[in-house]
């Protein structure tokens, strides 16, 4: 598809800085801009390609103030990053979609597809399943029985999503995601472990995006739930009966142990764990490869492991490349202090003696 510079500017609510009939069909990264592509500039360490670039439109920030000539026609917009990610949307939903049911996916009597649903090769739907309209069920897939999935979801190649999982609209599980596997609950009895059902189910609800690889576990009992606009990177563990809030984002490695409660808008870096039964508030920015094991009660960043407050974990980062030599430092004050001391005993015991003699 094909788009002008004033198309794109009058579907952002942006301006021109340039040629508003200059027109694009497809995108490119700012340092291998070329002639027909839009692409954006938005972080200022990028904002020395804007000047030689050879794409034809650049979105930026209403603010940016060129320091030199730019060729490109500028769009300028609130937030560059945010319109590219809606340009993007456009151009995806104008894609045509699959639809049909493929003759070889296996579907239940019992359950219920949408007229207006693609199901793709080899993949299995359970019992009394509900597939909604315009769902996109890729090749592979295993759905497995009283699994209700929202209108517009798409469940990539080889994801597994257990029994009595109940998925939002509108969301997006990359390949090989598992939604719904049994939590890791097992019961001390003498030398061995007994096993302990998992009867609950895993809930996402809403836009909830879940990458490549993830694992949800179900819950013991209950639900596992991941609340509105969850954004979860590839790699990431989510154990038994945690609950993830509103529109919190989690880069890959994280894992997070069972029935903690993590609230809405939090950040989390890649690798971060959290131990179980702990509760994270609302608005807290946990930095990668920290750990928390207590509570965390107020927004705010941390990092580290334990988690400390971001500002107190740079000072002491500062203590730590000088300790090599405060450890020097205080074996030397540490050899001088004892021989301060030998010394001071020595002039004692002359003393001492010297008073003997004299009395």
């Amino acid at each position: 598809m094909e788009f002008s510079a004033q198309q794109i500017a009058s579907f952002l609510n942006g301006t021109i800085a340039g040629n508003p009939e200059v027109k694009v069909d497809r995108f490119s990264k700012i340092e291998e801009g070329c002639a027909g592509s839009l692409t954006f500039l938005a972080n200022p360490k990028y904002e020395s390609y804007i000047y030689h670039t050879q794409a034809s439109i650049v979105l930026v920030n209403s603010d940016f103030v060129p320091s030199a000539v730019i060729r490109a026609t500028l769009v300028k917009v609130p937030n560059a990053y945010a319109a590219l990610a809606m340009l993007m949307n456009l151009v995806e939903q104008a894609k045509p979609k699959k639809t049909g049911i493929a003759p070889t996916a296996c579907i239940a009597v019992s359950a219920t597809v949408d007229a207006a649903s693609y199901v793709g090769p080899m993949a299995c739907i359970g019992e009394q399943s509900v597939i909604g309209k315009g769902c996109l069920i890729y090749p592979h897939v295993c759905i497995g029985d009283r699994v209700t999935v929202g209108e517009g979801t798409i469940i990539y190649p080889h994801v597994t999503v257990g029994d009595d999982t109940v998925i939002g609209r509108n969301c997006i599980l990359q390949a090989g995601a598992v939604i719904g596997s049994d939590g890791f609950g097992f019961a001390p009895k003498g030398d061995t472990y007994l096993k302990i059902p998992q009867t609950g189910n895993v809930v996402l609800e809403d836009d909830v995006e879940i990458g490549a690889n993830t694992a949800i576990d179900r819950a013991a009992m209950g639900s596992t739930l991941i609340r509105r606009g969850v954004k979860l990177d590839n790699l990431i563990q989510i154990a038994h009966n945690v609950e993830i809030g509103e529109d919190t984002v989690m880069a890959a490695q994280t894992g997070i142990a069972g029935s903690t409660k993590v609230g809405g808008h939090c950040m989390f870096g890649g690798q971060v764990g959290l131990a179980g039964h702990i509760r994270i508030a609302d608005h807290v920015h946990i930095g990668a490869q920290s750990g928390a094991f207590r509570d965390i009660a107020e927004a705010g960043s941390v990092i580290g492991s334990p988690v400390v407050p971001v500002r107190n974990f740079f000072r002491s980062s500062v203590l730590f490349n000088r300790l090599p030599e405060l450890y020097r430092t205080l074996n030397r004050l540490e050899k001088e202090v004892e021989e301060l001391r030998k010394n001071n005993h020595k002039q004692n015991y002359q003393n001492a003696e010297t008073e003997n003699a004299c009395g």
